[in-house]
Protein backbone atom coordinates (compact mmCIF):
# COMPACT_ATOMS: atom_id res chain seq x y z
CA UNK A 1 0.00 0.00 0.00
CA UNK A 2 2.57 2.15 -0.59
CA UNK A 3 1.95 5.38 -1.64
CA UNK A 4 -1.57 5.15 -0.55
CA UNK A 5 -2.95 7.91 1.45
CA UNK A 6 -4.91 6.42 3.88
CA UNK A 7 -7.95 7.49 5.58
CA UNK A 8 -10.58 6.29 8.44
CA UNK A 9 -14.19 5.83 7.08
CA UNK A 10 -16.33 7.16 10.46
CA UNK A 11 -17.63 4.02 11.98
CA UNK A 12 -21.86 3.79 12.68
CA UNK A 13 -23.40 2.46 15.54
CA UNK A 14 -22.91 -1.40 16.55
CA UNK A 15 -19.94 -1.12 13.55
CA UNK A 16 -17.75 -4.71 14.39
CA UNK A 17 -14.56 -3.13 12.23
CA UNK A 18 -11.90 -0.17 11.84
CA UNK A 19 -12.56 0.81 7.97
CA UNK A 20 -9.71 2.90 5.80
CA UNK A 21 -10.49 3.99 2.07
CA UNK A 22 -6.92 3.71 0.40
CA UNK A 23 -6.30 5.84 -2.40
CA UNK A 24 -3.66 6.83 -4.52
CA UNK A 25 -3.26 8.58 -8.11
CA UNK A 26 -3.33 6.22 -11.13
CA UNK A 27 -4.59 3.35 -8.88
CA UNK A 28 -7.82 1.84 -7.81
CA UNK A 29 -8.99 2.66 -4.59
CA UNK A 30 -8.67 0.19 -1.99
CA UNK A 31 -10.73 -0.16 1.52
CA UNK A 32 -8.70 -1.66 4.33
CA UNK A 33 -10.79 -3.61 7.04
CA UNK A 34 -9.62 -4.53 10.37
CA UNK A 35 -11.32 -6.37 12.47
CA UNK A 36 -10.46 -6.14 16.29
CA UNK A 37 -13.29 -7.48 18.03
CA UNK A 38 -13.38 -11.31 19.55
CA UNK A 39 -16.64 -12.44 18.18
CA UNK A 40 -15.66 -14.17 14.81
CA UNK A 41 -13.00 -16.98 14.21
CA UNK A 42 -10.51 -16.90 11.47
CA UNK A 43 -12.90 -19.74 10.24
CA UNK A 44 -15.62 -16.90 9.70
CA UNK A 45 -13.35 -14.53 8.09
CA UNK A 46 -12.07 -17.44 5.93
CA UNK A 47 -15.52 -18.24 4.40
CA UNK A 48 -16.52 -15.08 4.29
CA UNK A 49 -13.71 -13.70 2.02
CA UNK A 50 -13.93 -16.53 -0.20
CA UNK A 51 -17.70 -16.36 -0.92
CA UNK A 52 -17.00 -13.31 -1.86
CA UNK A 53 -13.88 -14.36 -4.31
CA UNK A 54 -16.43 -16.90 -5.44
CA UNK A 55 -19.30 -14.61 -6.19
CA UNK A 56 -16.50 -12.09 -8.10
CA UNK A 57 -15.03 -15.33 -10.05
CA UNK A 58 -18.85 -15.87 -11.53
CA UNK A 59 -19.87 -12.39 -12.32
CA UNK A 60 -21.34 -11.25 -9.09
CA UNK A 61 -21.30 -7.33 -8.80
CA UNK A 62 -19.25 -7.36 -5.59
CA UNK A 63 -16.28 -5.39 -4.03
CA UNK A 64 -13.69 -8.29 -4.83
CA UNK A 65 -11.24 -9.10 -1.71
CA UNK A 66 -7.40 -8.83 -2.92
CA UNK A 67 -4.67 -11.16 -1.98
CA UNK A 68 -1.96 -9.84 0.14
CA UNK A 69 1.27 -10.34 -0.89
CA UNK A 70 1.63 -13.93 0.47
CA UNK A 71 -1.16 -14.65 -1.48
CA UNK A 72 -3.75 -14.87 0.84
CA UNK A 73 -7.45 -12.92 1.19
CA UNK A 74 -7.08 -12.75 4.93
CA UNK A 75 -3.85 -11.82 6.91
CA UNK A 76 -3.65 -12.03 10.89
CA UNK A 77 -1.96 -9.83 13.25
CA UNK A 78 -0.99 -10.17 17.17
CA UNK A 79 -0.37 -7.13 18.68
CA UNK A 80 0.02 -6.86 22.52
CA UNK A 81 -1.84 -10.28 22.65
CA UNK A 82 -4.51 -9.10 21.10
CA UNK A 83 -5.35 -10.61 17.14
CA UNK A 84 -6.41 -8.53 14.54
CA UNK A 85 -7.96 -9.85 11.20
CA UNK A 86 -7.29 -7.43 7.76
CA UNK A 87 -8.86 -7.87 4.40
CA UNK A 88 -8.50 -5.33 1.17
CA UNK A 89 -11.17 -4.70 -0.85
CA UNK A 90 -11.30 -3.02 -4.73
CA UNK A 91 -13.28 -0.16 -3.74
CA UNK A 92 -17.02 -0.18 -5.39
CA UNK A 93 -17.34 2.30 -8.01
CA UNK A 94 -19.88 5.04 -7.54
CA UNK A 95 -21.43 6.23 -4.46
CA UNK A 96 -24.18 5.24 -1.76
CA UNK A 97 -27.50 6.19 -2.36
CA UNK A 98 -27.53 8.78 0.30
CA UNK A 99 -24.21 10.03 0.13
CA UNK A 100 -26.37 11.39 -3.37
CA UNK A 101 -29.05 12.78 -1.24
CA UNK A 102 -31.36 9.52 -2.04
CA UNK A 103 -31.88 11.34 -5.50
CA UNK A 104 -31.40 8.43 -8.32
CA UNK A 105 -29.09 9.26 -11.37
CA UNK A 106 -30.35 11.98 -13.30
CA UNK A 107 -32.84 10.74 -16.89
CA UNK A 108 -33.05 7.56 -15.67
CA UNK A 109 -36.68 6.46 -13.89
CA UNK A 110 -36.46 5.36 -10.19
CA UNK A 111 -38.08 1.91 -11.39
CA UNK A 112 -34.71 1.13 -13.22
CA UNK A 113 -32.98 1.14 -9.25
CA UNK A 114 -35.84 -0.71 -7.73
CA UNK A 115 -34.98 -3.41 -10.99
CA UNK A 116 -31.71 -3.23 -10.75
CA UNK A 117 -31.70 -3.95 -6.97
CA UNK A 118 -33.69 -7.19 -7.79
CA UNK A 119 -31.21 -7.82 -10.61
CA UNK A 120 -27.84 -7.83 -8.94
CA UNK A 121 -29.52 -9.71 -5.75
CA UNK A 122 -30.91 -12.61 -7.90
CA UNK A 123 -27.49 -12.88 -9.68
CA UNK A 124 -25.55 -12.94 -5.76
CA UNK A 125 -28.31 -16.04 -4.79
CA UNK A 126 -28.15 -17.91 -8.71
CA UNK A 127 -24.10 -17.90 -8.19
CA UNK A 128 -24.59 -19.22 -4.36
CA UNK A 129 -26.96 -21.73 -5.57
CA UNK A 130 -23.91 -23.48 -7.12
CA UNK A 131 -21.40 -22.65 -4.11
CA UNK A 132 -19.82 -25.42 -2.11
CA UNK A 133 -17.60 -23.58 0.89
CA UNK A 134 -14.24 -24.64 1.59
CA UNK A 135 -14.45 -22.44 5.23
CA UNK A 136 -17.83 -23.03 5.97
CA UNK A 137 -19.67 -19.55 7.36
CA UNK A 138 -22.64 -20.66 10.29
CA UNK A 139 -25.92 -21.07 9.46
CA UNK A 140 -29.28 -19.16 10.61
CA UNK A 141 -30.20 -21.72 12.94
CA UNK A 142 -26.33 -21.88 14.34
CA UNK A 143 -27.02 -17.97 15.56
CA UNK A 144 -30.50 -18.00 15.90
CA UNK A 145 -31.89 -20.39 18.57
CA UNK A 146 -33.51 -20.70 22.07
CA UNK A 147 -30.35 -20.47 23.48
CA UNK A 148 -29.13 -17.16 21.90
CA UNK A 149 -32.57 -15.38 22.28
CA UNK A 150 -32.01 -16.60 25.95
CA UNK A 151 -28.78 -14.51 26.49
CA UNK A 152 -29.59 -11.82 24.37
CA UNK A 153 -33.68 -10.56 25.22
CA UNK A 154 -34.09 -9.27 28.61
CA UNK A 155 -36.10 -11.27 31.32
CA UNK A 156 -38.60 -8.13 31.40
CA UNK A 157 -39.89 -8.83 27.89
CA UNK A 158 -41.10 -12.24 28.46
CA UNK A 159 -43.76 -11.94 25.79
CA UNK A 160 -41.21 -10.85 23.12
CA UNK A 161 -39.25 -13.64 24.21
CA UNK A 162 -42.45 -15.95 23.66
CA UNK A 163 -43.08 -14.29 20.16
CA UNK A 164 -39.63 -15.18 19.30
CA UNK A 165 -39.52 -18.68 20.48
CA UNK A 166 -42.95 -19.24 18.43
CA UNK A 167 -41.60 -17.72 14.80
CA UNK A 168 -38.27 -19.72 15.12
CA UNK A 169 -40.59 -23.01 15.42
CA UNK A 170 -42.60 -22.22 12.75
CA UNK A 171 -40.12 -21.57 10.02
CA UNK A 172 -37.94 -24.31 11.24
CA UNK A 173 -40.56 -25.41 9.22
CA UNK A 174 -39.66 -23.94 5.92
CA UNK A 175 -38.31 -25.40 2.77
CA UNK A 176 -34.24 -25.90 3.34
CA UNK A 177 -33.37 -27.03 -0.92
CA UNK A 178 -31.03 -25.74 -2.78
CA UNK A 179 -33.60 -23.59 -4.60
CA UNK A 180 -34.63 -22.09 -1.10
CA UNK A 181 -32.04 -22.26 0.94
CA UNK A 182 -28.14 -21.45 0.73
CA UNK A 183 -25.38 -18.26 0.78
CA UNK A 184 -26.50 -15.09 1.48
CA UNK A 185 -25.80 -11.77 2.04
CA UNK A 186 -28.31 -11.17 5.55
CA UNK A 187 -27.95 -7.58 5.31
CA UNK A 188 -29.02 -6.44 1.62
CA UNK A 189 -29.34 -2.33 1.73
CA UNK A 190 -28.59 1.00 -0.08
CA UNK A 191 -25.80 1.13 2.91
CA UNK A 192 -24.15 -1.82 1.74
CA UNK A 193 -23.79 -0.91 -1.45
CA UNK A 194 -22.70 1.39 -4.55
CA UNK A 195 -24.31 2.68 -7.59
CA UNK A 196 -22.39 4.01 -10.45
CA UNK A 197 -24.74 7.17 -10.98
CA UNK A 198 -23.39 7.06 -14.95
CA UNK A 199 -24.47 3.59 -15.51
CA UNK A 200 -27.01 2.24 -12.38
CA UNK A 201 -25.01 -0.39 -12.01
CA UNK A 202 -25.08 -1.75 -7.97
CA UNK A 203 -21.97 -3.08 -6.76
CA UNK A 204 -22.42 -5.39 -3.03
CA UNK A 205 -20.11 -5.49 -0.31
CA UNK A 206 -20.00 -5.82 3.46
CA UNK A 207 -20.77 -9.26 3.83
CA UNK A 208 -19.90 -9.60 7.34
CA UNK A 209 -23.48 -11.29 8.21
CA UNK A 210 -23.62 -13.63 5.22
CA UNK A 211 -24.69 -16.88 6.06
CA UNK A 212 -26.52 -19.83 4.91
CA UNK A 213 -30.13 -18.73 4.96
CA UNK A 214 -33.49 -18.50 3.05
CA UNK A 215 -32.81 -16.23 -0.54
CA UNK A 216 -36.68 -15.09 0.89
CA UNK A 217 -34.88 -13.03 3.74
CA UNK A 218 -32.73 -10.81 1.37
CA UNK A 219 -35.52 -10.62 -0.95
CA UNK A 220 -38.27 -9.29 2.47
CA UNK A 221 -35.05 -7.27 3.39
CA UNK A 222 -35.43 -5.62 -0.31
CA UNK A 223 -38.94 -5.23 0.78
CA UNK A 224 -38.33 -3.76 4.34
CA UNK A 225 -36.12 -1.10 2.13
CA UNK A 226 -38.62 -0.12 -0.39
CA UNK A 227 -40.73 1.48 2.51
CA UNK A 228 -38.21 4.85 2.95
CA UNK A 229 -39.41 5.74 -0.37
CA UNK A 230 -43.42 6.23 0.65
CA UNK A 231 -42.32 6.04 4.54
CA UNK A 232 -44.09 10.06 4.80
CA UNK A 233 -47.22 8.80 2.90
CA UNK A 234 -50.69 9.67 5.34
CA UNK A 235 -53.09 7.03 3.12
CA UNK A 236 -52.14 3.67 3.93
CA UNK A 237 -53.88 2.10 0.62
CA UNK A 238 -51.56 4.68 -1.03
CA UNK A 239 -48.54 2.89 0.72
CA UNK A 240 -49.79 -0.11 -0.16
CA UNK A 241 -50.74 0.29 -3.88
CA UNK A 242 -46.81 1.86 -3.60
CA UNK A 243 -45.21 -1.37 -1.96
CA UNK A 244 -47.18 -4.15 -4.64
CA UNK A 245 -45.72 -1.89 -7.29
CA UNK A 246 -42.38 -1.56 -5.96
CA UNK A 247 -42.16 -5.18 -4.99
CA UNK A 248 -43.19 -6.38 -8.61
CA UNK A 249 -40.11 -4.54 -10.42
CA UNK A 250 -37.71 -5.74 -7.56
CA UNK A 251 -38.84 -9.29 -8.44
CA UNK A 252 -38.97 -8.56 -12.04
CA UNK A 253 -35.24 -7.36 -12.41
CA UNK A 254 -34.68 -10.95 -9.51
CA UNK A 255 -36.69 -13.43 -11.64
CA UNK A 256 -33.93 -11.84 -14.55
CA UNK A 257 -31.36 -13.84 -13.36
CA UNK A 258 -32.71 -16.81 -10.95
CA UNK A 259 -36.03 -18.53 -10.48
CA UNK A 260 -37.90 -18.91 -6.77
CA UNK A 261 -41.15 -20.67 -6.24
CA UNK A 262 -44.03 -19.07 -5.19
CA UNK A 263 -44.54 -20.86 -2.30
CA UNK A 264 -41.84 -18.78 -1.07
CA UNK A 265 -42.60 -16.01 -2.41
CA UNK A 266 -45.91 -16.61 -0.17
CA UNK A 267 -43.91 -16.50 2.93
CA UNK A 268 -42.79 -12.94 2.08
CA UNK A 269 -44.53 -11.63 5.71
CA UNK A 270 -42.79 -14.51 7.65
CA UNK A 271 -39.87 -13.32 6.27
CA UNK A 272 -40.44 -10.27 7.65
CA UNK A 273 -40.89 -11.25 10.74
CA UNK A 274 -37.51 -12.25 11.04
CA UNK A 275 -35.98 -9.47 9.61
CA UNK A 276 -37.53 -7.51 12.26
CA UNK A 277 -36.22 -10.36 14.69
CA UNK A 278 -32.86 -10.07 13.59
CA UNK A 279 -33.33 -6.17 14.16
CA UNK A 280 -34.40 -6.80 17.56
CA UNK A 281 -31.68 -8.98 18.32
CA UNK A 282 -28.76 -7.16 16.48
CA UNK A 283 -30.11 -3.77 18.94
CA UNK A 284 -29.36 -5.71 22.34
CA UNK A 285 -26.63 -7.13 21.04
CA UNK A 286 -24.91 -4.49 20.50
CA UNK A 287 -25.91 -2.71 23.49
CA UNK A 288 -24.45 -5.60 25.48
CA UNK A 289 -21.07 -5.29 23.22
CA UNK A 290 -20.54 -1.52 24.44
CA UNK A 291 -21.21 -2.18 27.85
CA UNK A 292 -24.39 -0.68 27.76
CA UNK A 293 -27.09 -1.25 29.83
CA UNK A 294 -30.43 -2.38 27.70
CA UNK A 295 -33.07 0.71 26.64
CA UNK A 296 -35.80 0.69 24.35
CA UNK A 297 -35.78 3.53 22.46
CA UNK A 298 -39.00 4.79 20.11
CA UNK A 299 -37.73 2.75 17.14
CA UNK A 300 -37.07 -0.40 18.91
CA UNK A 301 -40.19 -0.25 20.83
CA UNK A 302 -41.89 -0.16 17.60
CA UNK A 303 -40.52 -3.15 16.46
CA UNK A 304 -40.92 -5.33 19.72
CA UNK A 305 -44.99 -3.98 19.20
CA UNK A 306 -45.57 -5.44 15.73
CA UNK A 307 -43.74 -8.81 16.85
CA UNK A 308 -45.69 -9.05 20.49
CA UNK A 309 -48.76 -8.27 18.49
CA UNK A 310 -48.33 -10.50 15.70
CA UNK A 311 -48.36 -6.66 13.13
CA UNK A 312 -47.52 -8.22 9.41
CA UNK A 313 -45.53 -5.61 7.08
CA UNK A 314 -43.63 -4.45 9.99
CA UNK A 315 -46.95 -2.06 10.60
CA UNK A 316 -46.52 -0.07 7.84
CA UNK A 317 -50.49 -0.41 6.67
CA UNK A 318 -51.58 -0.89 10.41
CA UNK A 319 -52.94 1.95 12.77
CA UNK A 320 -50.03 1.76 14.84
CA UNK A 321 -47.78 3.09 12.13
CA UNK A 322 -47.66 7.21 12.07
CA UNK A 323 -46.54 9.00 9.03
CA UNK A 324 -45.32 11.54 11.54
CA UNK A 325 -42.93 9.54 13.14
CA UNK A 326 -42.84 6.72 10.82
CA UNK A 327 -41.78 3.89 12.61
CA UNK A 328 -41.48 4.86 16.33
CA UNK A 329 -43.55 4.02 19.59
CA UNK A 330 -43.56 4.86 22.90
CA UNK A 331 -40.73 4.13 24.77
CA UNK A 332 -40.77 1.32 27.06
CA UNK A 333 -38.45 0.67 30.51
CA UNK A 334 -37.07 -2.64 30.73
Amino acid sequence: MEGYETKPVKAHTGGRNVVYTCEKEDADAKILRIAFLNDRSREDFQGEVEYIRYLFEHGGSVSDVLSSRNGNLLEEITHNHHTFFICLFQKAKGRMLSENHYRYREGAPITEYYYNCGRVLGKLHQISKGYTPVHRRHSFFDKYNAEYLEKRIPGSLPLLKEKLLELLKTIEGLDRNRESFGMIHFDYNDGNYSIDFDTGQITVYDFDNSCFGWYMFDLASLWTNGMGWIQFEPDAGKRQKFMDDYFETVLAGYKSETRIENSMLDKLPLLIQVNLMENIVDAFEVMRNNGEEPVCDEELSYRIKCLEDDIPYMGFFHSIYSCEEPFAYEKRNI
